[in-house]
């Protein structure tokens, strides 16, 4: 690596195969030692595919209605729901209505084939990074159940390196977090802010050297470009005025306190999707990659860290 070190960090992919294909394949593409994905990796729904018969499959998927008449077909549509970042489940019809009749059965299922996707994406990581010299960090976010935590094994490739301090280089230490202060989707890793400080802290707390230190968090701080929102409504809709969305902070106060008390050298954060930005909090510079996930859209931060210093960043998307 030398007295550079390169690396890639994209968050918030939600179960899309497309985007971590390419964030895998970042590595080799950027020339990058280390890989970095943020919280969020798994995704939001099951859709069904209903065998009808004679070969032939019927599926609603982004609001249309689909007949699948051929093998060719079915395949075809398996693989641009993962990579929309849902989850495919081909059944009979009379699975189906069982599913709709029982949420328990619904959540297991969910529950079943999120873990499946997830040990398919370390067991490519690995197998495509092995030898490689490249560190792949993997971590969950507000959105993951907790199901997953023991589906990211440390390997000798991938690593998962939720609540704790690594060195990602010989030079370069990092926190990481993937919970929340509290959201309206009432998510699994949330907590209230004095919490989610102590947290913070606790990690800090084994930090040798901030100025070489990577804050890992997945929620951005409050009151800057990287985590406005789309404001909601009582119902949960966006509020728009004058045909244009209305935006609030929604970061953490804590994060943001903790930028400013221990200076790090940068911030990896991400959490909003649609505050893509750089900001400054004294010292430490802070980014959001943004996501664009449902589209296959890999988004993403290219940085090359020196000792004490970044040499050098660009956004990514592709």
């Amino acid at each position: 690596m030398g007295d550079s070190t390169r690396v890639f960090f994209a968050t918030d992919v939600h179960g899309s195969d497309k985007c971590f294909r390419k964030f895998v394949n970042a590595a080799k593409f950027y020339d990058a030692h280390v890989l970095i994905l943020g919280g969020d990796i798994t995704g939001k729904m099951v859709i069904p595919i209903v065998d009808v018969g004679n070969h032939s499959y019927t599926c609603t998927f982004l609001g249309n209605e689909l007949t699948l008449s051929s093998d060719q077909d079915l395949a075809n549509t398996v693989k641009n729901i993962r990579d929309a970042g849902y989850y495919p489940h081909i059944s009979k019809p009379d699975e189906v209505s069982e599913l709709r009749a029982d949420k328990t059965k619904v959540d297991i299922l969910f529950e079943r084939l999120i873990v499946e996707s997830i040990d398919g994406w370390v067991k490519f990581a690995h197998e495509r990074l092995l030898n490689s010299n490249v560190k792949c960090y993997i971590s969950p976010g507000n959105d993951d159940t907790f199901a997953i935590d023991k589906h990211l094994p440390d390997t000798s490739v991938v690593i998962n390196p939720e609540g704790r301090v690594v060195k990602i280089d010989a030079m370069h230490e990092m926190i990481t977090l993937g919970y929340t202060n509290p959201t309206p989707w009432d998510t699994p890793r949330e907590v209230d802010e004095n919490k989610l400080e102590a947290m913070v802290e606790g990690m800090c707390s084994d930090v040798k050297d901030m100025k070489n230190c990577i804050f890992n968090l997945h929620c951005p701080p409050r009151d800057t470009l990287l985590d406005q929102a789309p404001a909601l409504d009582s119902n949960l809709k966006p509020i728009i005025k004058s045909g244009q969305f209305q935006f609030a902070p929604a970061g953490s106060l804590a994060v943001k306190k903790a930028v400013e008390k221990y200076q790090p050298l940068t911030g990896f954060h991400g959490h909003i999707h649609e505050a893509r930005g750089v900001e400054t909090i004294g010292k430490t510079v802070c980014f959001n990659p943004g996501s664009e996930y449902t589209e296959g859209i890999l988004r993403g931060l290219l940085i090359d860290l020196e000792d004490k210093k970044i040499k050098s960043y660009m956004f990514t998307s592709g």
